[in-house]
């Protein structure tokens, strides 16, 4: 392809994103597909001591490096390779090795946040919103964070009053409005998937009919 599709799903934390684009990856040809995401790019904190980095909100836009992700979104579109951070969450900061990947045909950027900003979402060809009832969202990141994070039952269910919940009000719910297509229930909806993958593969196909 002379230019790389990108495709954005946001959606609350817990919403299904990640669902939605395995069952997406899995309908396109998995060499096809590079995934970046926006958790990636929260701000690097090494300035920070570990007390203050733990009290960040990480659901605020203010949390993410968004300068540095849409550099990178703009060079992988050209056809460029980027070195995108990793971030570990049990200690609030970025590793200091990086990612080097590589542009491919369809990139995907997930993120609760990514609609939200004005100039990611002119970088998006696709905005997609994963849209999942609060109840269902709050028990799939309890599981999460507890299984992969090493977090703690009364951290997580604080954490969530306190920010996560106040954050998807003011910022995540809203930017619903900005999505092309807006997926209930995440990867159990079979019939929104095949109509994103329809998509999907139409702008693929097309961009080969003009080269």
């Amino acid at each position: 392809m002379d230019k790389p599709l990108l495709i954005g799903i946001a959606g609350g934390s817990g919403s299904g994103k990640s669902t939605v684009t395995q069952e997406l990856i899995s309908l396109i040809h998995e060499e096809q597909v590079l995934i970046i995401e926006q958790d990636s790019y929260y701000k690097d904190q090494s300035s920070i001591p570990y007390e203050e980095r733990i009290k960040t909100n990480y659901d605020n836009p203010l949390a993410f490096d968004n300068e540095l992700l849409i550099e990178h979104l703009i060079k992988l579109k050209k056809g460029e390779s980027v070195e995108v951070p990793i971030y570990d969450y049990e200690i609030h900061n970025r590793k200091k090795e990086k990612e080097l990947v590589h542009s491919k045909d369809v990139i995907i950027l997930e993120g609760i946040l990514i609609l939200a900003e004005k100039e990611l979402r002119d970088l998006l060809d696709i905005k997609v919103f994963v849209d999942t009832d609060s109840d269902v969202r709050i028990i799939r990141r309890i599981l999460r964070d507890i299984r992969e994070r090493g977090r703690s039952l009364e951290s997580v269910i604080l954490q969530y009053m306190s920010t996560v919940r106040p954050a998807h009000l003011q910022f995540v719910e809203p930017s619903k409005r900005y999505a092309d297509i807006i997926i209930p229930e995440g990867g159990y909806n079979k019939v929104a998937i095949d109509l994103l993958y329809s998509k999907v593969a139409a702008v693929l196909k097309e961009s080969k009919t003009v080269e």
